[in-house]
């Protein structure tokens, strides 16, 4: 295990600094975004640069544009940007807990609040903030609903994950082992995986922007060239739903915009799925894992 998981990481270290190098200087993505790539990467190693490489990675200059339109990869830039939030929020709480050596119960509260806070006031309300209106106020109440919808996915794959692989060998916890950082990074995998179907939908009805380029949004995600009509795709605004990105560029805004028919119903039938899968992860983590358990105590463990 203890050579697994040091491959692991070496891979990790070489699939962060790709991306890190292809995004300063080839691929034309947005300053938000490039920063959302390389935390992900950081947290999902080879299967972030992978998804990278298939989704993102301009394969020729003057090609993102017309690359990244399709909405699989119009959802994969809204699930990056998500996780790059959420699970950063995640994973410094989860460190600090263990540190602390709190219970699993109070780590796995905290761990939410935490991915909530971080993905909604700064990952989305601050960094995108001109491109939802200008306004960091704006731009909290246009994505407190998208955000909460990634959330509640990513923590109904992390908490079950984090809960029952920790509690179940007491040296998972301890954040001197590298089975306690694999956890985490298994964790985030595995969260990303189940916010993805959430977050294609919320593309594919302009309730979240999708994978962008600097070309036409700037590096913070203001509209460039206003006036002038362009053909690159534009977050939120797919080929594959009709939409262009002359639209979004004539309205003077890079931001998501709700369809005037769209259903109340289908937002709160999402919402309650999104509870009903946290609702089952947390009951996985319970039947399988141990809530009460924390760091530093040897009170019934069971080896892996």
């Amino acid at each position: 295990m203890e050579i697994l998981l040091i491959t692991w990481f070496s891979l990790t270290a070489a699939s962060v600094g790709y991306v890190t190098y292809d995004l300063v200087t080839s691929t034309p993505e947005m300053k938000v975004m490039k920063w959302g790539w390389i935390l992900v990467t950081l947290y999902t190693g080879i299967f972030g640069l992978a998804i990278y490489i298939i989704s993102c990675r301009e394969p020729a200059p003057n090609t993102h544009e017309k690359f990244i339109a399709p909405l699989w990869k119009q959802a994969v830039g809204s699930t990056i940007h998500c996780m790059a939030g959420d699970a950063t929020g995640v994973i410094v709480v989860a460190f600090l807990t263990a540190a602390l050596g709190l219970p699993m119960w109070l780590d796995s509260i905290l761990e939410y609040l935490a991915g909530f806070v971080f993905g909604l006031f700064i990952f989305q309300a601050l960094f995108m903030k001109d491109m939802l209106g200008g306004t960091y106020l704006a731009a909290v109440r246009k994505t407190w609903y998208p955000e909460l919808m990634s959330m509640n996915f990513v923590m109904s794959g992390m908490i079950p994950v984090m809960i029952i692989l920790m509690t179940n060998n007491m040296e998972n916890m301890e954040i001197s082992s590298l089975r306690f950082w694999g956890i985490m990074s298994l964790a985030s995998l595995i969260g990303g995986c189940l916010a993805y179907p959430v977050n294609w939908w919320m593309v594919k009805n302009k309730l979240k922007h999708g994978m962008g380029t600097q070309r036409v949004l700037g590096k913070g995600g203001a509209v460039i060239n206003k006036d002038e009509p362009s053909p690159a795709v534009m977050p939120g605004m797919n080929m594959a739903s009709g939409a262009t990105a002359n639209v979004a560029i004539k309205n003077g805004h890079g931001q998501m915009t709700m369809p005037s028919s769209e259903n109340i119903n289908k937002k709160i039938m999402v919402a309650v799925l999104s509870l009903l899968f946290l609702v089952l992860g947390g009951a996985a983590a319970a039947h399988w894992g141990r809530y009460k358990m924390q760091p530093g105590h040897t009170s019934q463990p069971m080896k892996m």
